[in-house]
């Protein structure tokens, strides 16, 4: 009959008893203990290379939320309420508040970061963050960031919201594209939207514009842009072209930048970028 009982099993149950007693003995003691500790002081970790909330505004929120922390018990203190006030910050992404053991109530905050600045139609600025959020600027601090100006009639009311039309979510798409590489990082300057609703680059080196189109295939795009800046700009120069249109599949359309009507020259110039086959097309205008 005895050995049919498991032993084993009963072990095992016996010694998780014994730690759930432990742990449950553990969690009261630390609640006694903190119903004891009082709040010793408040730190705030606030990483990041923006500064659109500065520690003063942390500790004013905090103060408004919670009162005066230091010397109150940490029992006191509703942890939950401190972090949702954080939150509600339009420049604040993430927000956590917890005490240890010594007293110390501690906070950790991370901004949102911009990936684009807008201007719309009516002349209303804001920013688009890397979650594809719209938030507001700041009268406190200014991000570097690609800058979008044009026929752009995407509203903001002042609160994070997500972006409405098709030429925001491809202006953020663009936006993001660019950030990623260092070449073109450095390379556009500014975004434009044109009448046609056409997205237009800016470049900080080169008198001329690059007419993008949509965020379509931007991987192609960009690398024919790069063919195109490797093979042809040695050759004619940098101030050679007034536009350089990416809109059409495996086709750049240059428009020249002469103003001596007996320079004017027009012609194809086929070659390969890659597995593609691009062509380089210009063109002229009277």
């Amino acid at each position: 009959m005895l050995k049919r009982i498991n032993w084993k099993a009963i072990l095992y149950g016996f010694l998780w008893l014994v730690s759930l007693s432990g742990l449950v003995m553990l969690m009261s003691f630390i609640e006694i203990k903190k119903d004891k500790l009082k709040c010793r002081d408040v730190k705030v970790i606030l990483p990041g290379r923006y500064n659109f909330v500065e520690r003063d505004e942390i500790d004013r929120i905090l103060l408004e939320s919670g009162g005066i922390l230091v010397g109150k018990g940490l029992h006191e203190i509703n942890i939950h309420k401190l972090e949702n006030r954080l939150k509600a910050n339009p420049f604040i992404e993430y927000a956590k508040v917890y005490a240890d053991m010594d007293g110390i109530v501690h906070v950790q905050i991370r901004q949102r970061e911009p990936v684009l600045r807008v201007i719309n139609m009516a002349n209303l600025h804001f920013y688009v963050d890397g979650k594809g959020l719209k938030m507001p600027v700041s009268d406190n601090y200014t991000a570097k960031v690609l800058v979008v100006n044009g026929f752009i009639d995407e509203d903001f009311t002042g609160k994070v919201d997500t972006l409405q039309s098709k030429l925001m979510k491809d202006l953020y798409r663009a936006a993001l594209f660019i950030k990623a590489d260092t070449l073109w990082d450095s390379q556009i300057e500014q975004l434009f939207v044109d009448l046609n609703g056409d997205i237009e680059m800016v470049p900080r080196v080169g008198d001329h514009k690059i007419i993008l189109g949509d965020a379509d295939s931007l991987q192609t795009k960009f690398r024919n842009l790069f063919f195109f800046y490797k093979k042809a700009i040695p050759k004619m120069g940098w101030d050679t072209y007034k536009t350089i249109n990416l809109k059409y599949a495996n086709q750049i359309v240059c428009e020249k930048n002469v103003t001596d009507s007996t320079q004017l020259k027009s012609g194809n110039v086929s070659a390969s970028a890659d597995s593609t086959q691009t062509e380089i097309k210009e063109v002229t205008k009277n």
